[in-house]
């Protein structure tokens, strides 16, 4: 017999949730061959089977929450799963009946071992008599804390007809459909919220002239494929913008921790990428060490990979600057979010074609608005606006990017 048992992950990861279950009871499965799919806050993972043998057990249906190194299913030496139990009808008597006192504190423990709570939430719990799946945590990922506990006991308590009538009559008239939160939606809402809560965020903006970047693009862009087999995009030049940008103003480029500034001296760029499960922000590794191509074909790569769901832990590990374009999707004007310990993040947006003043003329440009959100513990208005005012400059003038990749 051989336990699957979830692995370590990476030091930030504690448990993940169980996405698709790739085999069942009964399957035959080979050495090395994936039994399992779970989902963790930043990537899913495919866990393999250590042994050949027949699926004889799994232990967490597909939804469930597991802690690594917990064991979700069994595989044994040939033969087939074993069948499982037949219950028996019971009796209309036995149906009719109230259950008795021991049935309902076993049915009370079964409940309450399969929420997730803290140590202290359970022993607080056992000795106020409250059913832990009774409780509705305050954490965003669900776990059941002793204050929990502690607010359910004293909040009033609601005759048992009339709790119950609320639910019955909201899902009668099927106006509202409750649809649970994967684990990564669960932790985009965490961190987003807690990156508001801890940072002193202010966003600047500015708006680029994209005529010239156009013009170079429509210009080369049929060489550039057939020479490098990628297409080129406007990314590539946002990225190198941003990073000549940051070697200029290197606080843009940080992240505080306790009372000290980590100045970074890498240049990882994450790419926002929109996927059906949440958006998702793998980097481009030493982005000031390639070329346009090389970045081009970089993030085409990383975003094949999102669709799949194939981002390991190191594509998404490292960043020092996130760029999101909610242009892709119409946007016209946004105040972009830090992405987790970063300290800004750079927002491009659609391109329209407006009228603006050109010497003693007004013409009809292709403009973008862009903007710059930042934590203004570290940087100050002047950084800010500098940074943003040096990312247009060079976009507006793409042969200064050439010259200097």
């Amino acid at each position: 017999m051989a336990e699957i048992i979830v692995p370590e992950l990476a030091e930030s990861i504690t448990e993940g949730t169980i996405a698709s279950w790739l085999k069942q009871p009964g399957d035959h499965v080979e050495k090395g061959e994936n039994i399992v799919e779970i989902e963790t806050d930043k990537v899913n993972v495919e866990i393999p089977s250590e042994e050949a043998g027949i699926v004889q057990e799994l232990l967490f249906e597909e939804g469930d929450t597991v802690e690594i190194g917990a064991v979700i299913a069994i595989v044994g030496e040939g033969g087939a799963a074993p069948a499982p139990k037949a219950e028996a009808a019971p009796a209309k008597e036995e149906a009719a009946a109230a259950p008795a006192p021991a049935a309902q504190a076993e049915e009370t423990t079964s409940t309450t071992d399969r929420t997730i709570a803290s140590p202290a939430a359970r022993k607080l719990a056992r000795e106020k008599g409250i059913d832990l799946a009774e409780v509705s945590p305050v954490d965003p990922m669900g776990r059941v804390r002793a204050q929990d506990v502690a607010a359910h006991a004293q909040a009033p308590k609601a005759a048992p007809a009339q709790a119950a009538a609320a639910p019955a009559a909201q899902a009668d008239d099927g106006r509202i459909t409750r649809e649970r939160m994967t684990r990564r939606r669960q932790t985009i809402a965490k961190r987003l919220l807690e990156v508001s809560q801890s940072t002193a965020m202010l966003t600047t903006f500015n708006e680029i002239d994209m005529s010239a970047m156009m013009d170079l693009r429509k210009r080369k862009k049929d060489e550039f494929e057939q020479k490098y087999g990628v297409r080129l995009g406007f990314m590539s030049f946002f990225t190198k913008a941003v990073v000549a940008a940051l070697k200029k103003y290197p606080y843009v480029n940080s992240e505080i921790d306790g009372d000290e500034i980590l100045l970074k001296n890498f240049y990882d760029i994450g790419i926002a990428v929109s996927t059906e499960g949440g958006l998702v922000v793998p980097n481009v590794k030493d982005a000031d060490r390639k070329n346009f191509a090389e970045i081009e074909g970089t993030i085409a790569e990383l975003a094949a990979k999102a669709r799949d769901n194939k981002l390991t832990l190191a594509d998404m590990t490292g960043g020092s600057f996130t760029i999101t374009n909610g242009g892709v999707f119409g946007s016209l004007f946004s105040t972009p979010i830090i992405n987790g310990t970063q300290v800004a993040i750079l927002g491009m947006h659609t391109i329209k074609m407006r009228p603006i003043a050109v010497g003693d003329k007004i013409e009809l440009r292709p403009m973008m608005y862009v903007a710059l959100s930042y934590d203004h513990r570290v940087i100050d208005g002047k950084d800010s606006v500098g940074f943003l005012k040096m990312v247009k400059e060079l976009i507006e003038n793409p042969e200064d990017l050439l010259l200097g990749s």
